[in-house]
């Protein structure tokens, strides 16, 4: 890849993640390397415990690298304010809303805190961009509604649509489908593809739902138990990475399908 790349959102460099204690590092993953390119879908999978929202957290300045860097835009992550990153970087993560006592339509102009004054006015511009960002979502039906009366498929596409509403170059979902039927999961990962395509904002997202990332993605970032990948799906498939995700004893990939499939 090239490292000059202008449409290079985000870059690992020889990256170590894991955890600092007063005796010793622990290393969950090493030698991490992949550039994030403008407009792509990339989706981040792996067994569970693997490390993948250790990864997150690490991307997001939640979490110090134990080596190597992260560049976002160009700039490395420790050298960027948190009022600065808010505006280059969104975040969806798993946690519960702390309160949903706000209407849909309050919870998305939360996303244009990074840019109000310090009261939260919200200027005819911001409007235009909560207004936009709701349609992108489909959920103009919704606007009015409180939090509390959402399923959990509602409530995760308000949450993609407070993240647009922030208006940064990359959005990071971790687990965007969880306790989501078959549908709306595909229907969550259909979307954040269309997102990327009509906006060209790069969405990172991790997941379980591997057989729907390798349909969805234009990259992948595959952590195995040994070493991190990335690459296209078609390469991964043709490279065998999927072949030794999991042990066989129970599940085995079928490349011709691309898909995983229960050992008979």
């Amino acid at each position: 890849m090239n490292s000059e790349n202008n449409n290079t959102i985000l870059k690992a460099e020889q990256l170590s993640i894991g955890y600092k204690t007063k005796k010793a590092d622990t290393i969950i993953a090493s030698k991490i390397n992949f550039e994030l390119i403008k407009g792509q879908l990339i989706g981040l999978v792996g067994g569970n415990g693997i490390g993948k929202s250790t990864l997150l957290r690490t991307l997001i300045k939640l979490q110090p690298a134990l080596s190597g860097s992260v560049l976002l835009n160009g700039q490395p992550l420790e050298n960027i304010s948190n009022l600065e990153l808010a505006k280059q970087l969104s975040i969806v993560l798993t946690e519960p809303l702390s309160s949903k006592n706000l209407r849909v339509s309050e919870l998305v102009a939360l996303g244009r805190h990074p840019y109000t004054n310090w009261i939260g006015n919200t200027t005819k511009n911001d409007k235009t961009i909560i207004s936009n960002a709701i349609d992108l979502v489909n959920i103009t039906t919704l606007k009015d509604k409180w939090c509390y009366e959402l399923s959990d498929g509602q409530l995760q596409k308000v949450m993609l649509a407070r993240a647009l509403a922030q208006d940064t170059d990359i959005i990071i979902l971790d687990e965007p489908t969880t306790h989501l039927d078959m549908y709306h999961k595909a229907y969550i990962l259909k979307l954040l593809q269309k997102l990327t395509k009509e906006t060209g904002k790069t969405i990172l997202f991790s997941s379980h739902e591997i057989d729907l990332a390798i349909q969805l993605c234009d990259h992948m970032i595959v952590m195995t138990d040994d070493k991190v990948i990335y690459n296209t799906p078609c390469n991964l498939i043709s490279n065998g990475v999927f072949d030794t995700l999991f042990p066989k004893d129970l599940i085995a990939f079928d490349n011709s399908t691309g898909s995983f499939r229960v050992n008979k």
